[in-house]
């Protein structure tokens, strides 16, 4: 079987899902291309309205596959380019959920990172323990968990390699929702059929705006939501969910 698999539910939802239970879905350089080609095919797609990222219950992701990174060196590292890869997730235009159950690390944690929302069962283990094999993270594991939680506790789980469990992962801001670990895809699966529900440009416009404002002085940032929110007043959306919300009845959103 493939190394991803894809489901459509709908034509709003796409499923993708790692398939390598017997490494515990270790992301070695194929699956990355893999990953990378589904999410670009993804992204031309205008009748999708959110990703669901997941594993099996087992594991989300255990990192890269050792076995692979030790036969390499610095050039064949630098000639994979393996940024433009992890860019294809990141850069999906609708919202991606993480449904994490087991163990997300190194860069498994990475790519749950990339996504926009972490859902993740009270059983899951997270970390980036690059610095026990002789690395470090490299796909955004010292930026993206320093953004999400803070200096001081990416450098505590960074330079350590600490295994971390899921309810601290959610005290710290890492995760976006806590359930039980049996619960975790039909919760994920249920949020990505809320979202596919909403006005598509507005989800898109908000995910773009939280994502540019992040790194941009507050001003600047500000003068994006003014502009993007400006945007969405000629929507045909806006003029349908503003009437539906006078009228009492519910609103059909169809993305103009």
């Amino acid at each position: 079987m493939a190394d991803v698999l894809v489901e459509r539910p709908s034509d709003a939802i796409a499923i993708v899902r790692l398939n390598r239970p017997e490494v515990r879905n270790a992301l070695n350089l194929s699956i990355r291309q893999e990953l990378a080609e589904i999410f670009r095919t993804l992204a031309d797609d205008t009748t999708l309205r959110c990703v669901v990222l997941t594993g099996d219950s087992k594991s989300f992701a255990a990192g890269a596959d050792i076995a692979d990174m030790a036969r390499i060196d610095a050039i064949e590292m630098y000639h994979r380019h393996t940024e433009r890869l992890w860019a294809a997730v990141g850069e999906c235009p609708v919202p991606v959920i993480a449904a994490v159950n087991g163990f997300a690390l190194g860069g498994g944690l990475e790519l749950a990172m990339h996504a926009d929302i972490i859902i993740a069962g009270k059983g899951a283990k997270l970390g980036q323990p690059e610095v026990k094999v002789g690395i470090m993270p490299g796909a955004g594991g010292t930026q993206r968990l320093t953004r999400a939680v803070g200096k001081f506790r990416a450098m505590c789980m960074c330079l350590t390699g600490e295994i971390i469990t899921a309810p601290e992962a959610f005290e710290m801001g890492l995760i976006s929702k806590l359930v039980e670990d049996d619960a975790v895809f039909d919760t994920a699966l249920a949020m990505a059929e809320a979202i596919a529900k909403l006005p598509p440009i507005a989800v898109a416009q908000i995910k773009e705006v939280i994502l540019a404002g992040a790194d941009a002085p507050l001003s600047a940032a500000l003068a994006l939501e003014r502009k993007a929110v400006q945007v969405l007043f000629a929507s045909k959306d806006k003029a349908e969910g503003m009437a539906a919300f006078l009228e009492k009845r519910k609103p059909t959103f169809t993305g103009e």
